[in-house]
Formats: C-alpha cells, structure tokens, sequence
C-alpha cells in the first residue's frame, strides 16, 4: 500500500486535471478535488475555496485566463501563505503575471507551469511541464509534479515566460498538423495510397512525435479528442496576441487559426484539434463507421484498413 503524503488539491477534472488527479491518488496522496461540472470523483468538494481549505497545494487545470481568474478569486477568502498554487492552463503571458499577482495579494505562492501531452500522455504520467516562478516554489511543488510528468522543465523566475514557451509549442503543433492534412490531402488527390505515403513519411527528416500521434489517426478519421479543436484554437490566438504585442507578424499561426476556427463552425470544436484534416477529401474513413454501414446493407466484405507509423514505417492495425 502506498504511505499518505499531504493533501494536494486538484481544480479542474477535464480530460488531464482527471488523470492527474488519478495518478497522484495512485503515489499516494490524499486528493481533494472540484470542477464546475460535477463528477463522481472521490473526494469531490462543493468549491474551489473548499478544497483550498483542504489542501495547501492546489493545481488548476481550467480552460482559460478568465477562468483562472474566477477561481483565484473565489478561493481568496482561504488563501494563505501556506498555499502554493500552481497553474497549468495555457494562458497569456500576462494573464499568468495577473494571477501570480492574486494569489500573492494572500501570500500565497504561485507557478507558471503549462504542460505538454495529451490525454494518453497524463493517464501515462508522461506530461512534461514548463514551468516559471520561484525556486522555492518549484521545489516544493516538484514531487507533486512527478507523480505525472516524466519531465520538468524550468524556464526561469519569471512568471508568463512558461506560458509563452506553451504558446510557441502549439503554434507548430498547429501548423504541423495543418501541414500534414494538406500534404495527405495532396498525394491522396493524386492516387497515392496512405500506406505508400507513411513508408515515404517515416523515412524522412520532418517525421516527429506529433506526426506519429496525428498523420495515422486523421487517415483512419479518428477524431477522439486528445486535445480539443476549441482549445487548439484558443491557444493560436494567444500566439497571435503575444506576436502583435511583439511586433512580429505570424502567417504560419494566421493559416492555423483559420483552419481551426472553420473547423469550430463545422461543429468540430469538441473533436481532436486533428479533426481540421475533414476539410479536406481523404479523412474520415472510420472503420467503425464504416462496418455499421456495410453491415446495414448486408455486405460482409472486406473491412477497411487501419494504420500506425509507430514502430517504424506504415503497417496495418
């Protein structure tokens, strides 16, 4: 049986902030958790402001910077010096200085701490943290943190700089996924097979992590949502704010968010940030689908193919 640590507080229970919280029951923590929709959690509290009278470090896993605010703010009257609040939404820059600015209004310390990884990432504790603020803070907050990360990256003391190096990450996981769409769409339109296509693909010097997750999910229309389209979109704004502030123009970014944000008026916004590859002819085939389909109409022919570049080059699933 794993010893009982201290009592960590959880705010949030999406698709991460759910996982998390299950990891860290699993070392051995004692975890209070809310979210603003009810979930059949353990030790689910009726607020915010409960679980910070519970629990003196409190992870936030909420959608937005306004949403951070809310509940900073609705935890105040039990802030105190004894809280370190760690905040893991993808936020603006100075969204995170503002936040870092509430809680300390309690004394209270606060992280700058966004994560890589999705879904099967955090149930893993695979997530990869950046994270910004005091090394204090960071050292205290470390254990809690590799309960589901296998990396810690510490950006510096400066609180939003987290934030941004979040930001940037996303921005070429947007454009490389639009990127592959399009690159799909194109060979498809011309005959060539996926699977010929994934043999070239695996072989070259733009293959990555997020090609892997992504190029064979958008070819067998898997569209699940590991990291939804609505907040793929909401973190390329941010990118886009952050480089008007700068300055810098980023078409790159420009060309993601338009794609993403045709996407959420097609209804996608819940599916996979992946799901912008529908707007082109070839996705979509989903094997799932498509045997319901065959089945209705009494063809018990061959069933469609599945594919994976892990391991190496294409093979069927």
């Amino acid at each position: 049986m794993p010893v009982k640590k201290q009592a960590i507080g959880v705010i949030g229970l999406g698709i991460i902030g759910s996982r998390v919280a299950a990891n860290l029951r699993r070392a051995g923590y004692d975890v209070w958790v809310w979210s603003r929709s009810p979930k059949t959690e353990p030790n689910f509290l009726s607020s915010a402001a409960e679980v910070a009278e519970t629990a003196d470090i409190l992870l936030v896993f909420v959608s937005d910077g306004p949403a951070l605010t809310e509940v900073l703010q609705s935890m105040e009257p039990a802030l105190a010096a004894r809280h370190l609040i760690v905040n893991h939404s993808t936020i603006a820059p100075g969204e995170a200085r503002d936040a870092a600015q509430l809680a300390a209004k309690s004394s209270a310390g606060f992280l700058d701490a966004p994560f890589t990884g999705s879904r099967d990432a955090a149930a893993a504790a695979q997530l990869v943290y950046y994270v910004a603020g005091s090394s204090e803070w960071i050292e205290r907050a470390r254990p809690v943190l590799f309960a589901s990360a296998k990396t810690i990256i510490e950006i510096g003391a400066e609180i939003g700089q987290a934030s941004l190096v979040k930001i940037a990450t996303n921005l070429i996981a947007a454009a490389t996924v639009e990127a592959l769409a399009e690159a799909m769409a194109l060979v498809d339109a011309n005959g060539v097979s996926p699977a010929k296509f994934l043999d070239a693909f695996a072989e070259h010097g733009t293959r990555s992590g997020i090609a892997d997750m992504k190029l064979p999910a958008m070819i067998n229309g898997d569209f699940e949502p590991r990291f939804a389209l609505k907040h793929m979109f909401k973190d390329i704004q941010l990118a886009l704010q952050a480089g008007q502030a700068a300055g810098l123009e980023l078409p790159a970014a420009a060309a993601a968010a338009g794609a993403l944000v045709a996407g959420m008026q097609r209804g996608w916004s819940d599916l996979d940030f992946s799901a912008i590859a529908q707007h082109y002819a070839f996705p979509g085939r989903d094997p799932l689908t498509a045997n319901v389909l065959a089945a209705a109409a009494g063809d018990t022919g061959p069933k469609p193919k599945r594919f994976s570049l892990f391991g190496g080059a294409a093979r069927e699933v």
